[in-house]
Parts: structure tokens; C-alpha cells; sequence
């Protein structure tokens, strides 16, 4: 069947675009993902991939004309394939109507028969099932806890809670430097802490319920599971589906050590709902999790000891990223011990002990934070089918597994397990399923953030890995936060942004910041690297509002130059190609 060639939309404001030209011509060879067409709206310019492969059967419309979004263009085909005939210019369906069709669609299904069935209620999942559904799609979603996954109900949410509370210790610890007098001590009552915390995670959830509800999607309580290609079974009963994503998130990690088993060791799904302060907290593990459960748990009183393997904490960020982070966990009151290989956890008069190559620990509670593995209990009776490796699903861009009508998203795939990209993840997934399309997923600029005080926030190549990948050279700027009044007005002068950019051209290669409000500020450097704006543009074209946190990427940009104003100069770098002073 030849596959209708349409007018995207490729963001929520698009209502038309404009043919630029044709790339190919009827009769043409197309291959899928080739650009077969060029078009123009009224953001940007861009060529369209095709979604299949064939033959360019048909044009409807030429160089010039302004077309309605998911209007048929053309078509695909084998060569010699009938196609329909174009709809008169003025009689082009709006962009609303092919909901209708598919909604028709959805009434001639049975009872349990669906378009898209998802497997999984976290952030790649829900968020399937709600595009899904407004793409017209009759959508059913299955969870067996409760929907919003890892990140709502015991990840990003509640940790973030936490660290908000421990934020509110560290203002009132700052609060007589500024001229606020504060007569009693304080203290951390944790069971209201915890409860802060449910109510939190309780109302965010429920927002997730009553979205799924508000766009038809059929919400199933209950461990899923893949019976065949086309069918979910869920407690003894079983669902059809054209498509199915499968969502199943991830599960903490438990090193097989002895002792790992001791009644006082937790995961960081079972810390959120301690209601005690423990005297002494041991942390195996200095990633994100690690190093914000140490950060809230400093905060509230406990002593805090990580424990991390690798030579120092967060060690996927830039270097320089793990070095400020390092000097605020120690400020904070923790220990931080790095090339330290855990070999058990023993037992001291009820008392944890963390024993490593290097010295012993005794605890006592201890936090297991040494990451997260894919979920794949979904996978059923299709385990030994759906390609895995590495104890992970494998995908291509479009998130389509090794079989044709099933998707996985989110962590369960293993391609970068965070919320953020677990949403994009999920969009993209349900567009495909619904719309038979092969859109692919750009995962080329997730930031990551780490919510101490301060932030941390990064984005792109570290430093390490740019130079790797680019040998002619690159150029670094940096901006310290201590030099940018917002911070200082703010007493939040501890940070830097850095801004690593390709020695020829200026290209932004990577943004690494730590600062009061870094995971906010990431945003802008997100933005501008997906569309390929030069440092050059940055430090010459966009006015950032004064004083605010911000003006410190542009004056890191600056430096790049050479050419920073709020900090001493530095000696231009001779080796800076021509091509690079041209952007000048």
C-alpha cells in the first residue's frame, strides 16, 4: 500500500507550511529516511524524511504553495501503484480531521481490542498513552503500582522534596549573616518531612490519573505482561493492540556482596519512607542519587559517609562539575571516600559495617546507590524474541524493538534513563505507532542536573570527550558565579559555567554549570546547541536581562572569544583557526 507523504507538524503552534521544492521527482527512487522535500514555516526551514521506501508516485502540490498541516502531499509506492486523487487545494482536511478518522476507527473496535496498548505508568509511559490517545488512538495503559513510575513516587520527585526541605536549613543556617535573628534552634521532625513528601508525590500522581482519564486512555491496576506480539495479559485476562510500547522503567540495583542483605540496608526506594534521621548514613555509591540523598540527609542532621568506586563522584559530568560537587558535599558535613571498592557489608552488635579494599565504615543505616537496571518483566513469553543486550531492550530511533509493532521507551531501553528524555522517548513512540510514520528520536542534547545546594547541570561533551572527538582543538570559557552579581546579591557565590566550543567554527560542544539555579539555566544552553548557534551568537547577539544568573553563560561564551568583560583577560589562543576569527 503506497504510504501518504504529509505536512508535519512540528510543534504545538504550526498550522501550515510552505513548499520550498521538491528534492525528488514522481518516478524518483526513495529511500526511507531520505529528504524528499524541503519546506519553510514560520519558525524555521527544514527537510522532510520520507517515511517509506519506493517510489515518488505523486505530487499534489509545488514549490510555493502553503499547505495545511497532515495534509497529503504525495505518495510512496512501488512503481505503477494506484494512488488516490488529490483533494481539491481549497478542500485540504484541517489539521483536526484525521483525528476524526481515527476516532472512527476507535468505535469499530471490540471491547478489548485496542490501537496502542502501554505497558508501564512512568514518565515514558503515561506520557505514550496520552499522545497516543490525542493522536485519535483507542489507548489502554497498564501499571502495577501506581502511575507516574520511579521518577513520581520514588525518584526525581520526593528526592527533590527533600532537598528543597534541606534548602530551607541551609537559608535559615545563612539567615544572621544578612541581618535575621533567629532565637531557637532548629530541628527535623521527619515523619512530617515524609508526609510533606506523600502529599507532594499523592497530588502529582493523582494529576496523572485524572490526564490518562481526561484523554480516554483505559487504565489497567496490574502486572503486564506480553502473551504474543499482539496481546497483553494482565490478571487472568487478556487485551489486543495493533501497537505496543512497552514502559517497564527500571528496578534498583543490589551488588551480590555478603551482607548486602543486613536488615539496615536500603535502596533508594526504601530510604524516601524512613521516618528517622539516622545518626550515621552510609552511602555506597556517589552518582546523582548518591550524592542528593547525602546533600538532604547532611541537611537534616546525619552523619554521611559515600563510599564511590570510581575515582571521584559523578564521574559521568566534567571533571570540574565533580570537583564542586565534591567540595559541597565535604562543606556539608559528609565524607567523601572515592577508589574505595566495597568487598561486604558485615555486622557490628546489630550495626552495619561497609568494608572496602581500603578501610571499613561502620553505619547505621546504609543507602545502596550504585544505579538502576531495566524492568523487563513485560517482555512475558516474548523474552526470548524481543532483542536485548546488556539486560536492556534494544531499539532503533524510533524506538521501534527487533519486533515490527512493538515500541520501549524510557529506561527499559537503557538509552539515557531520565525522566526528561523518557517523555520525548514516549512522544515520539506514540506518533510512530499511530501514525505509521518513522520519526526518530534526538536524544543528541538531554541535560543532566544534580539539585544540591548548588545546583549542578550539564549538557553535550565533557571536556575529556571533546577533545577526543575533536583533535584539531577546542576552545573552553569560563565564567566564575562569583564574579555575576545575582549570585553575589544572593549570596550564592559558589559555581562556574563552563562553555567547551569547536575550535573551527564556534559550534557549542558542551555546558557544564554549577550554580544557584543551574537546572533553569541549562535550558537556554539546550536550546541553543539544538539549533547550532555559535558562542559567537551568544556573546554578540543575545541580551540577557541584569543582574540574573544567566548572564554568566554569556560571559562564558565571551571567554571563548577572549573576550569576556567581567573577569581579567586572558591571552588569546594564536592557534584559533581563520575560519573561527571569520565568525568573529
Amino acid at each position: 500500500m503506497a504510504t501518504e507523504l504529509t505536512m508535519p507538524k512540528n510543534d504545538m503552534d504550526m498550522e501550515e507550511g510552505t513548499i520550498v521544492k521538491w528534492l525528488k521527482n514522481v518516478g524518483d527512487k526513495v529511500e526511507k529516511g531520505e529528504m524528499f522535500m524541503e519546506i519553510e514555516t514560520d519558525k524555521t526551514s527544514m527537510e522532510i524524511e520520507s517515511p517509506a521506501a519506493g517510489v515518488l508516485l505523486a505530487q499534489f502540490y509545488q514549490g510555493g504553495d502553503v499547505v495545511p498541516v497532515n495534509t497529503v502531499m504525495g505518495y510512496v509506492g512501488e512503481a505503477g501503484e494506484k494512488v488516490p486523487e488529490q483533494a481539491a487545494k481549497g478542500d485540504a482536511p484541517a489539521a483536526e480531521e484525521p483525528k476524526a478518522e481515527a476516532a472512527a476507527s476507535v468505535a469499530e473496535k471490540k471491547e478489548n481490542e485496542y490501537d496502542v496498548a502501554v505497558i508501564g505508568g512512568g514518565p515514558a509511559g503515561y506520557v505514550a498513552a496520552i499522545r497516543a490517545a490525542q493522536l485519535g488512538g483507542k489507548v489502554i495503559i497498564f501499571e502495577k503500582d501506581t502511575v507516574g513510575g520511579t521518577c513520581l513516587n520514588r525518584g526525581c520527585i520526593p528526592t527533590k522534596t527533600y532537598l528543597k526541605t534541606a534548602e530551607y536549613i541551609h537559608h535559615i543556617e545563612a539567615a544572621a549573616s544578612r541581618g535575621i535573628v533567629v532565637n531557637a534552634e532548629h530541628s527535623v521532625d521527619m515523619p512530617k518531612v515524609v508526609a510533606y513528601k506523600d502529599k507532594v508525590v499523592k497530588q502529582l500522581t493523582g494529576g496523572v490519573g485524572s490526564l490518562l482519564k481526561g484523554n480516554g486512555v483505559k487504565l489497567v491496576s496490574g502486572e503486564a505482561s506480553l502473551e504474543d506480539a499482539t496481546t497483553v495479559a494482565c490478571d487472568g485476562k487478556t487485551y489486543k493492540a495493533d501497537k505496543i510500547i512497552l514502559c517497564g522503567g527500571s528496578k534498583a540495583i543490589r551488588i551480590p556482596i555478603p551482607g548486602v542483605d543486613h536488615k539496615d540496608v536500603m535502596t533508594s526506594d526504601e530510604i524516601l519512607a524512613m521516618t528517622e534521621v539516622p545518626e550515621r548514613l552510609g552511602i555506597i555509591g556517589g552518582g546523582v542519587i548518591g550524592c542528593e540523598m547525602a546533600s538532604a540527609f547532611s541537611a537534616f542532621g546525619s552523619k554521611v559517609t559515600i563510599v564511590e568506586a570510581m575515582d571521584r563522584v559523578v564521574s559521568m559530568l566534567d571533571k570540574d562539575i565533580s570537583a564542586e560537587v565534591d567540595k559541597t558535599l565535604k562543606k556539608g558535613g559528609a565524607s567523601v571516600n572515592c577508589g574505595r571498592k566495597v568487598l561486604e557489608i558485615k555486622d557490628n552488635g546489630g550495626h552495619p559495617v561497609i568494608v572496602t579494599d581500603n578501610g571499613e565504615f561502620e553505619v547505621d543505616k546504609v543507602l545502596l546507590s550504585i544505579g538502576r537496571a531495566a524492568d523487563l518483566g513485560c517482555l512475558g513469553k516474548l523474552a526470548d524474541q524481543i532483542k536485548t543486550e546488556r539486560g536492556k531492550i534494544v531499539v532503533d530511533d524510533t524506538m521501534k524493538t527487533s519486533v515490527d509493532n512493538i515500541y520501549a521507551c524510557g529506561d527499559i531501553n537503557g538509552r539515557i534513563m531520565l525522566a526528561h528524555s523518557a517523555f520525548k522517548m514516549g512522544e515520539v513512540a506514540a506518533e510512530n505507532a499511530v501514525k505509521g510514520t518513522a520519526v526518530k528520536c534526538d536524544l543528541s542534547y538531554v541535560p543532566s542536573c544534580l539539585y544540591l545546594s548548588p545546583e549542578a547541570a550539564s549538557v553535550g561533551l565533557t571536556e575529556e570527550k571533546a577533545k577526543e572527538a575533536h583533535p584539531e582543538g577546542v576552545r573552553i570559557g569560563k565564567f566564575n558565579m562569583a564574579a555575576n552579581g545575582r549570585s553575589v546579591a544572593s549570596g550564592e557565590t559558589t559555581g562556574f559555567i563552563k562553555v567547551i566550543a569547536d575550535n573551527k567554527y564556534g559550534q557549542i560542544l558542551g555546558v557544564h554549570m554549577v550554580g544557584g539555579v543551574a537546572s533553569e539555566m541549562i535550558a537556554e544552553a539546550v536550546a541553543l546547541m539544538q539549533m547550532e548557534i555559535t558562542v559567537n551568537e551568544v556573546a554578540e547577539s543575545i541580551i540577557h536581562a541584569h543582574p540574573s544568573y544567566s548572564e554568566a553563560f554569556a560571559e562564558a561564551c565571551a571567554d571563548c572569544l577572549g573576550m569576556c568583560i567581567h573577569q581579567p583577560p586572558k591571552k588569546r589562543n594564536k592557534t584559533i583557526s581563520n575560519s573561527f576569527l571569520k565568525c568573529l
